[in-house]
């Protein structure tokens, strides 16, 4: 019998119908020999698992749904949603509540690397990693002025939204009379905005997981490269403005170390994360379709064996 899987797609953020781009074409990619796949849209406090072109509410007791008369459940849970509640630990609270398994980290990796703030002075406690300087603004507090923003993290600098995708409300900021309107824009997605330090580099992702038997896989570096703009952002992801070139034109002993440290982060006693690097090292997010459509190590044995979508977003 195949297993049903469920493509959970939508969220809360600006980025749902992203995710449901996203989640559409994963299901392309899918072995439909293997698996019975569905796209569940969720919004708000509801989700809808579509079916032959009809959507049916779910039973968020269970996560079941009915359908010409039966009751209809899911073996595993592939989340795709861009933002809250799909990458901040919501979602994946909601499914350890109801032993579903699912394709990402845990609750605590999520939440965690879901602040960029959080997760940027956590990683300062690793070896071998450099990560850029800070700061953080909240909502209601009085702000810092332009010229101390500009003392701290000089410019260019990125401003952008604490918790959210990477997607929408961020800017790079040339001029000081630009801070306190960016400011504003990240403020649009998120209570929280932090302001970056700009470090100029090479940009590269490396993707990685854990596997059943604790053996860590590190896939192929993909070297980003926009086109036409200045950083990745919404265009250079979705509308053709950026090359990913594999494998990423850097020097072997390069490659060696990335690999190596995603390795070292994978282990159990460290965060699940996929690695994204920008050298001079820049952290950044860019989530990945894994291989669990080609893949004959099946997640839903063992919820571990997950593709991470943690990082250091931008």
């Amino acid at each position: 019998m195949k297993k049903q899987i469920a493509i959970i797609a939508g969220g809360d953020s600006s980025e749902h119908d992203v995710s449901l781009r996203s989640a559409a074409g994963i299901l392309s990619f899918m072995d439909a020999e293997k698996y019975d796949c569905y796209i569940v849209e969720q919004r708000g406090n509801a989700m809808q698992v579509l079916v032959e072109d009809e959507k049916i509410p779910m039973n968020l007791h269970d996560f079941s749904y009915q359908y010409q008369g039966e009751r209809r459940s899911f073996d595993f849970a592939y989340i795709t949603i861009h933002g809250t509640p799909g990458e901040n630990g919501i979602l994946q609270g909601y499914f350890d509540l109801i032993g579903l398994p699912y394709s990402t980290s845990g609750v605590l990796v999520e939440a965690l690397t879901f602040n960029k703030f959080a997760l940027n002075n956590y990683l300062r406690s690793l070896p071998n990693l450099h990560v850029s300087d800070s700061i953080m603004v909240r909502r209601g507090m009085t702000l810092p002025t332009a010229s101390e923003v500009v003392e701290r993290v000089g410019l260019p600098c990125f401003i952008k939204p604490n918790a959210g995708g990477s997607s929408f409300g961020v800017t790079k900021v040339k001029t000081e009379a630009d801070v306190l309107p960016a400011i504003e824009k990240a403020m649009n997605e998120s209570d929280e905005v932090m302001i970056e330090r700009l470090l100029v580099g090479t940009e590269i992702t490396c993707g990685c997981f854990r596997r059943k038997n604790g053996e860590v896989v590190t896939f192929p570096i993909t070297e980003v490269v926009v086109k036409g703009v200045e950083f990745f952002d919404y265009e250079a992801k979705y509308e053709g403005k950026s090359d990913e070139i594999t494998p990423a034109r850097i020097a072997p002993e390069t490659a060696a170390r990335v690999s190596k440290n995603d390795t070292i982060y994978l282990s159990p006693a460290r965060l699940l994360w996929h690695h994204t690097h920008r050298l001079h090292p820049l952290g950044r997010e860019r989530q990945r379709t894994n291989q669990f459509a080609r893949d004959q190590h099946h997640a839903w044995h063992d919820p571990s064996l997950v593709h991470s979508s943690a990082s250091s977003r931008i």
